[in-house]
This record gives C-alpha cells, structure tokens and sequence, in this order.
C-alpha cells in the first residue's frame, strides 16, 4: 500500500499530519461508498420476487342457471351501457367484467368441449363465461338425435370447472335481443362457417358487429367420433352389458341375438380361463426345473464328494490298500510235515483217474492180463 509521502508530489512541501490523516479518511470514505454503491446495484438483481396475489378460493359448487339468484344478481351488477371494445378487453382495460358467451350441444360432454370453454375462460383477464346449451326439440330439428337427454347435458356443462353460468335451452341463431337480455359483450366459438345445412353462417352477423372472438377446434374429437367407435365395436358393447345384467330388451336386441351374444361371452370365459391355467401350469412347471436344477447340482456336488477322483471313497481305499487286498485274496497254509519245497507245496495235487489202481497191490497183474490192444504181427 503506497505510503503518505508518495500520495505528495515531489515539488510540493510536506503536509502536517492532520492534513494527511483527513485526507486518507476522505479517501476512505470514499472507497466505501462506491463499495455500497456496487453493492446496492447488485442486490437489485436479486430481490426475491414479488408473491404473485391470492387465488380465488377452490370452486365447491356447480355453476348456476341463469334464472338463479346468484346469476341474477351479477347480470344486474353489470352496466351494460359503459361498453367493453375488443382493444379494451385485450388491453386489460375493461372496466368491468368481460362477459363472454359460448354455446353448443355439448353431447357426451369430452375434452374437446372442456378445452373450448377453458379458452373461452382466458380470452381476456376477469372474464364471466356464459355457456348456452340447446334443448333437446331444437337438437333433435336442427342437427339430430343426442345420446344424453337435456338435463343430463346441463349438468354436464354447469359442473366443469370454467363456467360461470348456464343458459339453458339456448337459441340457435343469436338475435339482438338475447344478446341485450344477458348483457353479452363477446361471442367465442371457432372460425370455420357454421352452418348446419343452410348458407349462412349463423355468427355472420356476430362477426360484422366486432363481438366474435375465436377459439381453436380439437381435432380429431368429437361427439360423432365417440358415437362413430360405439358403433363399430357394437357386438363388443352389447355382449359386454349383458355380462353386466342389462335385460335385452334394455338393450334392444332380439332373442337369437342375445343366446349368440351370452354363447360368445361363455366362449370368451372358457378361453379365459383355459389361458390362466397354462399360465399356472406353466409357472408351476418353471419352478419344478428350477427346483430339480437346484437340487441335481446338490446331488452331483454330493456324487462327486463321494465317488470322484479326488472323492471320500478314493481316499479311504488309497489309505486302506493294503488291507483291502490282504482281504479279497489271503494266502494259502502250508501243510504239517512236509519237507518239500516251497513251489511243491504252493502248487496243487496231481489230478487222478477214477479207475486209477496204479497204487493197489497186484495193479501190474490186472493190466496185463486184461489188456486189449494186440501186439503188432500177432495172430
């Protein structure tokens, strides 16, 4: 650290002490207000962010119908006469909520129906979502038979989670008057034509006013899609609730058809069946080998500790040899009195003829006497 003397010139008279000593406080202080300068800018990097405000609480109950109190009350705290503009609602301006309708059949309430009202929902910030579902004589006129009755589809749609209100037996064409009864700023639905059969879009003049906003199509799901599977793996469905106890007559089925229906069923169980059996043989065989396989090792570990090379066995009869031997072939005794020689006694006795008298007294008479071979040149 450089010194007092070298922070002076060298023309310039020395200072007094005090000078110095001030100066070097200065110089200090200085320093240390950069310091906290720098430090204070780093810190404004790393402040902890900002908690994001309180949700609303959970929503515990379905939504209500239009004619309830509770959407009669927020229809009337709405002034529909301080209008919302669609730069207005975007901008996050609004200076009330943004209410925004949406509308449909909803049969076999799926996905893509839940998917079109959740966009519906965050089109804008603060948004009140109106949710019309037609009634059942306009479906059946307009498009077709549903597969769930009106009721069954209002409560399908006031209990997903992104409604705000259900309108029931809604219209098909959105007139004026509708639109000023329940204080619509907005109409969300997606951008193809609808047309159902005629030319003319039924939001056309929706669009003209400014009030369509659009939402996205899920492709590839849709009540026709369901309807269309059911229909294909028909058999499927009907042997399966027969199985579950639907009478045929439940299911609009004639008698033959139910007897081949429950026969398949039947069929079904027995293959069934017949599989998760082979499949039990089939385990219990696997642990039969591996329980054999275990238990030959031990026998063969065993045979070869007892009878191998190196065996229990081959030991015992390499130490006992000797013994062994002496036991399967011990030698003869030799006979009392004899004189002769080793080789005479080890061999044995000298085979005799049965009718030998070479050893009885008078043998040489008898055998000439009694012989029957002739001399050569006898008479």
């Amino acid at each position: 650290m450089a010194s007092a003397a070298s922070l002076q010139s060298p023309d310039e008279e020395p200072l007094p002490f005090e000078m110095l000593s001030s100066r070097k406080r200065s110089h200090a202080e200085s320093v240390a207000a950069e310091v906290a300068a720098e430090v204070a800018e780093e810190r404004q990097y790393f402040l902890p962010p900002v908690a994001p405000p309180l949700k609303k609480p959970t929503i515990c109950k379905p939504a209500p119908f239009t004619n309830d109190e509770e959407a009669v009350r927020e229809r009337d705290a709405c002034d529909y006469s301080n209008k919302i503009t669609l730069d207005m609602a975007r901008a996050g301006t609004a200076p009330r909520p943004i209410r925004v309708y949406a509308d449909g059949i909803y049969d076999l309430f799926h996905q893509g129906h839940a998917r079109q009202l959740m966009q519906a929902k965050n089109l804008f910030p603060n948004v009140y979502l109106l949710v019309g579902v037609n009634s059942d004589s306009m479906t059946h006129r307009r498009k077709g038979r549903t597969v769930m009755t009106e009721d069954e589809r209002y409560e399908a749609v006031r209990h997903c989670r992104y409604v705000d209100e259900v309108v029931p037996d809604a219209p098909w064409e959105l007139e004026d008057d509708f639109l000023e009864a329940h204080k619509i700023d907005f109409v969300a639905h997606d951008d193809i034509p609808y047309t159902t059969g005629s030319a003319t879009d039924v939001y056309a003049h929706i669009k003209e006013r400014g009030m369509f906003v659009s939402t996205e199509r899920t492709e590839g799901v849709s009540t026709s899609d369901v309807v269309s599977r059911i229909v294909k793996d028909y058999d499927v469905y009907v042997r399966r609730n027969l199985a579950r106890g639907y009478s045929a007559k439940e299911l609009n089925v004639s008698y033959i058809n139910e007897k081949k229906y429950r026969l398949q069923n039947k069929i079904d169980d027995l293959k069934k069946k017949g599989k998760e059996m082979m499949e039990d043989i089939e385990g219990k065989r696997t642990d039969l080998i591996q329980k054999w396989e275990e238990k030959s090792r031990d026998f063969i570990d065993a045979f070869l500790m007892l009878f191998g090379r190196d065996g229990r066995l081959t030991q015992y009869l390499s130490e006992k040899k000797d013994s062994v031997m002496m036991a399967l072939s011990p030698p003869s005794s030799p006979k009392l009195g004899s004189h002769s020689s080793s080789e005479d006694c080890n061999s044995p006795p000298a085979k005799t003829s049965k009718f030998d008298f070479s050893s009885r007294p008078g043998a040489s008479l008898v055998d000439d006497d009694y012989s029957d071979d002739e001399e050569p040149g006898s008479i």
